[in-house]
């Protein structure tokens, strides 16, 4: 029989008879804490199988036999990184210490031109995916008279160097109307993609913990996001949560980031396109979620950003993405991408400066004096940003559009072309300039490996395998798609005889690292590959 009601109290009471006050205190404290326990143990993000194979590899980790094996593998990929820079770097002598005497510009040029040129790809040809996103002779020879003359200076000294602020402002206000900001839109110039990304995670997090008074800050983000945003929620101290993307368009999953909504959200986040498969999120429906429940939206549009705002006048447009949706309220845009400025820049723009201010850090009790930064550095290259200013106004706004225009126009003939090609498939619908492929009947790192043996260099991506060709200024030169095209569908022929052939080479390793569960054992590989970056061989040279 079932146990009635008043059962229960009954057999409470039994349990605790005879039993002291401290005793009961004692009893109800660990049952609750145990029942916490059990029940964050069992609601996490990852289901209970996945984060028990985890663990499993991770305490075989310290079997010694497993560990000596991983270890050995270590030495020998570490082993591979390092024969691999100096093969591409076609077995030049390192300088390592400080010539005795200055060596002669001529013999310094000569160098550089030579370390420059380094490597196994032609870039100036249009060889690569992404990268190099225009080549320009005559600007080039003008950014570096500009930043001959700006070399020293530093916005970090606005009474010192005031025309360098000046500047770094009118790109800003530039960018706030190109992005269909109002007067009180505003922002800063940063050095790159992943420190707008930074700047607008630190003030959201900021924002709301004064603001709203959260002090356990979460973000929710596509999964096809930026890895930056993961950098800044290590760096910040910000809970991830990761939304999984619509199966066919690879645009997240509206319902899902719903979902994930929480009283500690302190952001949403959309990508104009994200990295992986160019598409581009509906930022419409994040724009309303972050109306209904009043959570900053963030747009990434550090890698197209600069071809969709001129789309609709080189006659693309796109859906609403920038501030003329009410709930965006900060963009990224990398204007050393399709901006076409020297590496280095980059914008993090908000709707007003109530996000900009916790942006800033500012110390006011150090003996040095009152010390404010507008973002992470507090020392910033003044030639930059007046390379940067340079490279707008020489370009201007109908050349940019022309540029758009053009980038658009042969990234929609690859893309019709490769959805004609038997063996290989498209990745949603690309919204700018990157287009992913897959297959179903073959290895798609395959593919990648061979255009490689023809020069060509291609993203590979992950969780599913792929590969992406990320169209820039340099492809639209004449030929250049079509001969992609022409190797593409000859190495397709080849490998579609043997379609079952394992892919080789560190391709290999990277498609074998996707089914390791220990992501650790992961990261030590890429650990060995960052290593590789900062490599000198003993073969030195003093000049």
């Amino acid at each position: 029989m079932p146990l009635s009601v008043a059962t229960i109290p009954h057999a409470i009471n039994h349990v605790f008879q005879n039993k002291e006050p401290w005793q009961v205190a004692a009893m109800t404290s660990t049952a609750t804490l145990a029942t916490v326990w059990l029940w964050n143990f069992i609601y996490q993000d990852e289901s209970i199988l996945e984060r028990g194979k985890k663990q499993l590899f991770r305490l075989a980790r310290y079997i010694p036999s497993v560990r000596n094996k991983i270890n050995e593998e270590l030495l020998n990929v570490n082993e591979s990184f390092e024969k691999e820079v100096l093969r591409r770097l076609k077995d030049a002598s390192f300088v390592v210490r400080l010539p005795k005497d200055g060596l002669k510009n001529d013999k310094i040029l000569n160098l550089v031109n030579e370390y420059v040129h380094l490597g196994d790809y032609k870039w100036e040809e249009g060889r690569v995916s992404g990268a190099i996103y225009r080549t320009n002779n005559e600007l080039a020879q003008l950014i570096g008279n500009v930043y001959a003359v700006a070399s020293y200076t530093n916005p970090l000294h606005p009474d010192i160097f005031p025309g360098i602020c000046k500047m770094e402002a009118e790109v800003v206000r530039i960018a706030c109307h190109l992005f269909n900001g109002d007067k009180a839109s505003c922002g800063t110039m940063t050095s790159g993609g992943t420190e707008s990304i930074l700047l607008a995670c630190k003030a959201y997090r900021d924002y709301a913990r004064d603001v709203k008074g959260i002090k356990k800050p979460e973000m929710v983000v596509p999964v096809t996001a930026h890895a930056a945003f993961d950098k800044a929620a290590q760096y910040l101290n910000i809970k991830i949560y990761f939304v999984p993307v619509n199966p066919h368009s690879y645009t997240v999953c509206i319902r899902t980031m719903k979902k994930f909504i929480t009283k500690n959200t302190i952001m949403l986040v959309g990508s104009t396109p994200n990295f992986p498969y160019g598409t581009m999120d509906n930022i419409e429906a994040i724009s309303e979620l972050g109306v209904k429940y009043n959570i900053p939206v963030h747009v990434d549009a550090c890698l197209g950003g600069f071809l969709a705002c001129f789309m609709s006048e080189a006659g693309y447009p796109l859906p609403p993405f920038d501030f003329s949706l009410p709930g965006v309220t900060s963009i990224s845009a990398d204007t050393h991408k399709y901006g076409y400025a020297p590496k280095g820049s980059s914008l993090i723009l908000y709707r007003n400066k109530q996000y900009r201010y916790y942006q800033y850090t500012i110390t006011t009790d150090w003996p040095g004096g009152i010390y404010g930064s507008p973002t992470i550095n507090g020392s910033r290259a003044g030639g930059i940003i007046a390379a940067c200013w340079t490279t707008l106004m020489h370009y201007g706004y109908d050349e940019y559009v022309k540029s758009t225009k053009k980038i658009i126009e042969t990234t929609r003939y690859i893309e019709r072309r490769l959805r004609t090609t038997e063996g290989i498939f498209v990745f949603g619908t690309p919204a700018t300039s990157v287009i992913a492929i897959g297959s179903n009947d073959f290895h798609i790192y395959r593919l990648s490996e061979a255009l490689s043996d023809k020069g060509w260099n291609l993203n590979t991506l992950q969780f599913p395998c792929g590969i992406h060709l990320c169209v820039t200024h340099v492809h639209t030169e004449p030929g250049i798609a079509d001969q992609f095209l022409d190797d593409l569908h000859a190495e397709l022929k080849i490998i579609m005889e043997t379609r079952n052939t394992p892919v080789k080479g560190k391709l290999a390793m990277y498609g074998m690292s996707q089914s390791i569960p220990d992501r650790s054992v992961v990261g030590d590989f890429t650990k060995c590959f960052l290593d590789s970056m900062y490599y000198t061989s003993e073969n030195e040279t003093q000049e």
